[in-house]
């Protein structure tokens, strides 16, 4: 299976701590090549990729196709995973010594976050802007609004519209919670049957903290500190029921197939690619509650201050090829970033025949309208999801949180 979602966002927490709290600017150590100086390259380079976020599951074979295809472009890639907290410090620190061994970065929202902080990446589609394609006619909506996110200093690879969703055992739960506060009162009459994860460690527990104040019309769900008085009180409430709460969302996938646990919290990619991988039994179903709004996600492309024209012309090259619906069509997957693709008119018939497979047997005839039929929002500004994740620690789970 992929590094663990639930340690990339343990490690999200920390990044966007630091990226709160004011990280210090780079004050320009590192700069942007001149637009007159990006030029193809007359001899292939080698291109150094560095992944925090586990995207590489998607999109490796994308970027080994445009190996492929540009032989005279690139020679050969190189592929290294990194925590999302180390990345800024590791930039900054080579950009620093004119050392810089980083071409394209791989991160999520957290990792973005704290190079815009620094002032660590290269403006793609601002200065750069002509050399890419128009990123907003291409994109999905939703996709597109979590573009606006990177300020220009990184592009969208892929995206999907997350949860949170209850996953839950159909034999031990016939009849599954439809609304908030049936959910409540099954979790009381069901005492430790209910589980998800620490939300700062958990891509469903961060889902499910977001997406909460829009199931229970909070005054502001864009405002934790000051707009969800009902969020938080129904957390209070819900948490008189829960056992405790693991450190990552793997252990909760673990219980409900070992049958701990009736239901857990999920998202699109959570539930598709466990049952995939055998971690959760195939027939395990999913059920939204009422009013939800899907809290989006994406992975973005980035490309540090420091690299050479000749470089940047063919990241910028590759930035393009990426987006074309073809390679997009390779995000499908096994679904684990369920759809994946971020650009318009990518559909399953274009993925590679083992993705087909798996989501044909493996996904959920219902996703294509629940997507379709409910509204989706991006995720909170990495200061107020810190601050969410505190609340949550003081004031909800953190004396339950049971390391897994």
């Amino acid at each position: 299976m992929r590094t663990p979602r639930s340690a990339l966002l343990t490690l999200a927490a920390a990044g966007l701590l630091m990226t709160a709290c004011g990280a210090p600017d780079s004050g320009g150590a590192a700069s942007e090549p001149a637009a007159s100086d990006v030029r193809l390259p007359s001899k292939p380079v080698t291109l150094n990729i560095i992944d925090v976020a586990g995207n590489l599951q998607l999109t490796q074979q994308i970027f080994e196709n445009y190996r492929k295809a540009h032989p005279g472009l690139v020679s050969r890639i190189t592929y290294t995973k990194a925590t999302a907290p180390e990345l800024a410090g590791k930039v900054k620190a080579q950009q620093d010594a004119g050392r810089l061994d980083i071409d394209l970065v791989l991160t999520g929202t957290d990792g973005l976050s704290a190079g815009l902080e620094q002032n660590l990446w290269v403006d793609l589609a601002g200065k750069y802007a002509a050399k890419l394609p128009d990123l907003r006619s291409q994109y999905l909506e939703p996709a597109s609004k979590m573009q606006d996110l990177a300020q220009g200093r990184g592009v969208v690879v892929t995206y999907y519209p997350s949860g949170p969703l209850l996953e839950y055992d159909p034999k031990r739960v016939p009849d599954p919670p439809k609304t908030a506060e049936a959910l409540l009162a099954w979790a009381k009459a069901h005492p430790k049957k209910l589980e998800y994860a620490r939300p700062s460690n958990s891509g469903p527990g961060r889902t499910w903290l977001m997406g909460l104040p829009y199931i229970l019309k909070d005054s502001d769900p864009k405002d934790p500190a000051n707009g969800w008085p009902k969020t938080w009180a129904y957390l209070k409430d819900l948490d008189r029921y829960i056992e405790y709460y693991p450190t990552g969302t793997t252990q909760t996938m673990k219980e409900l197939g070992e049958g701990t646990r009736d239901i857990i919290l999920s998202t699109t990619g959570w539930d598709i690619n466990p049952r995939v991988l055998g971690q959760v039994p195939k027939d395990v179903k999913i059920q939204p509650l009422e009013g939800f709004t899907w809290v989006t996600d994406a992975h973005y492309m980035v490309v540090p201050k420091g690299v050479s024209g000749g470089k940047l012309a063919v990241l910028l090259d590759l930035v393009k090829f990426a987006l074309r619906p073809e390679q997009q069509a390779v995000t499908y997957d096994k679904g684990y970033f369920y759809p994946g693709p971020a650009v318009k008119g990518v559909t399953l018939a274009m993925a590679p025949p083992e993705s087909q497979k798996a989501i044909k047997e493996y996904g959920r005839p219902e996703y294509d309208s629940l997507i379709a039929a409910n509204p989706k929002a991006p995720p909170l500004d990495a200061k107020a999801l810190v601050a969410a994740f505190d609340r949550w620690d003081r004031e909800v789970g953190g004396q339950k949180v049971k390391q897994s």
